[in-house]
């Protein structure tokens, strides 16, 4: 039934646009009842975003599991990794709910909400894996964003490609960028001095990139400045 209305309503947004389409249209074609309708979906945006609920508990679940013996960096990434496999999962969907995000404004205002559950949850996790630590908070919340950022970056260029291209390859790219940067470092091992990059005798200074930018800048942009950030620190 969750399928077929689905289906339904794709196919009635295709033909005749997202805002010409009503749930009576949506239930007349599925051959349902309105109950039936709401009885999946609070409202017709619920209908473009239908795997975000279970997506979200997976991985919400997948960070409870995490311990003391995972690098808490790499969990996240990992974590963003089960949103792709969600959106890869079913490409001509993915893609054409994407095409339609494009042209309608309130879908868009409500995956930014979605977006924002998933860092939410990446932030809540970091914040206890950092707990203690120097600008703990802050930091698991510019880590969470720069997650999301990195991941929505290779997810986009993915589905600009149509889907052709290799979704895990794009957004494994992307991620390296916040591994690389945002790895542990002396910061969580006061006592231990960083002498990644020192000559002999020589102790050189935290390789740690900051970067500031407005809450509101596309998550793209954000990856963007990240990268030319890094490409303009000195070696």
């Amino acid at each position: 039934m969750r399928d077929a209305l689905v289906a339904a309503a794709f196919q009635l947004f295709l033909e005749r646009g997202y805002e010409q389409t009503t749930v009576d249209d949506i239930v007349a074609l599925a051959g349902v009842g309105r109950r039936s309708f709401f009885r999946y979906f609070p409202s017709k945006e619920d209908v473009v975003f239908p795997d975000h609920e279970r997506c979200l508990a997976d991985m919400t679940e997948f960070l409870g599991r995490g311990g003391e013996e995972h690098d808490p960096v790499a969990r996240v990434c990992d974590a963003a990794r089960l949103v792709l496999r969600m959106y890869a999962e079913n490409p001509t969907f993915s893609v054409q709910r994407y095409r339609l995000t494009k042209k309608v404004p309130g879908l868009r205002t409500y995956e930014l909400s979605v977006v924002w559950r998933y860092e939410r949850a990446l932030a809540e996790y970091l914040r206890r894996r950092f707990a203690g630590l120097p600008d703990g908070t802050l930091r698991a919340d510019v880590i969470a964003a720069a997650v999301v950022a990195a991941h929505n970056n290779g997810l986009r260029s993915w589905l600009r490609s149509d889907g052709e291209s290799d979704a895990s390859a794009e957004v494994d790219h992307a991620l390296t960028h916040v591994q690389r940067t945002f790895a542990p470092d002396s910061s969580d091992t006061p006592d231990t001095p960083d002498t990644r990059g020192a000559g002999p005798g020589e102790v050189a200074a935290e390789d740690v990139v900051v970067l500031v930018s407005r809450r509101g800048a596309p998550m793209w942009r954000v990856v963007q400045e990240i990268e030319a950030t890094l490409e303009r620190r000195p070696d």
